[in-house]
């Protein structure tokens, strides 16, 4: 495999139908932190997150066949906005399977970009059921929302667009849930820097990632008590292997530092980000002394807030 130029295809593949999102810098952040950070706004990507990337790219590598019957998903929220507006911009009928309890707001997205919802208990086992009854009713073919190599290397121009802009970057930190976007920006760092090492940033109440590392299995977790929704679940055995190779290692935040953080982000640069992209500015900041004097991009991976339930 030649995973440079398959980056470099799935970026040219998908550019019709995402944006090219701004990276961001903020002197503020940058003296408190003590570092040179770069933000790479996938907040502002079409549907608001970065999943955007990785469910045009999967879906365009379909055959015409299977795009005729359409394609199936289950996500509590980012993703499914994602596939269904991936799917709607290529005419494609998109079903999407999501919990009974995720945020009313994306299950609204998700009606809005013409996704085909249907509800089910708020497990993995549920989610996965439901999803394998539509795909034998209908013929739909399954996208993952992260452990599918074509949603990987779509999620992985992100981080290619964060080294074109800047190329001695020193480290790139992205969040870890399913471990696909952290597992697109190592192929990418790896592909397009001589230099840049990748670092996960995690909430301690989700640590699957981190644990895993340690144990070199697939660690899940007993709790989700997070206010981080887009990183409660659990690595794939593809994204598993790729952060096991290309992850430098993975940093544990709380609660209280991603809140922090996610305050900092709104007022000091005056832009709407999730939970689940602060943990990067919250690793830098816990961790100053091991990054002091770094250039470091920071991966904003969406913005998809309910504002009448902010932390703050």
């Amino acid at each position: 495999m030649d995973i440079k130029n398959d980056i470099l295809a799935a970026a040219t593949r998908i550019a019709p139908f995402t944006h090219l999102t701004p990276i961001l810098t903020s002197e503020q952040l940058n003296t408190l932190a003590g570092v040179e950070l770069y933000f790479k706004c996938e907040n502002f990507q079409k549907m608001g997150a970065f999943k955007m990337r990785g469910a045009t790219n999967a879906i365009m590598q379909l055959s015409d066949a299977q795009k005729r019957k359409g394609v199936v998903t289950h996500s509590s929220g980012n993703f499914a906005q994602a596939l269904a507006l991936a799917a709607k911009s290529l005419n494609i009928r998109a079903h999407i399977v999501m919990p009974s309890d995720a945020p009313q707001v994306k299950k609204d997205a998700v009606k809005g970009y013409g996704g085909n919802i249907t509800e089910c208990e708020p497990t993995i086992a549920s989610r996965e059921a439901t999803a394998q009854r539509i795909q034998e009713d209908t013929g739909a073919t399954f996208i993952h929302p992260f452990n599918d190599f074509n949603v990987i290397l779509g999620n992985a121009s992100a981080g290619k667009e964060l080294l074109d802009e800047y190329p001695d970057l020193d480290i790139i930190i992205a969040p870890v849930g399913g471990g696909g976007l952290i597992s697109g920006t190592a192929l990418s760092a790896l592909s397009f820097s001589e230099k840049c090492k990748v670092i996960g940033a995690e909430p301690f109440e989700v640590d699957d990632a981190y644990r895993s590392l340690q144990s070199g299995k697939i660690e899940t977790n007993s709790t989700t008590n997070t206010i981080a929704d887009g990183l409660k679940t659990n690595l794939g055995d593809i994204t598993f292997a790729l952060i096991q190779n290309y992850v430098s290692e993975i940093i544990r935040v709380t609660e209280e530092e991603i809140i922090d953080a996610m305050k900092l982000i709104w007022e000091r640069m005056k832009i709407i980000v999730e939970p689940s992209c602060a943990t990067t500015l919250a690793a830098v900041l816990k961790n100053k002394v091991q990054f002091k004097g770094k250039k470091i991009g920071l991966i904003l991976t969406g913005g998809n807030v309910d504002v009448k339930k902010l932390p703050f």
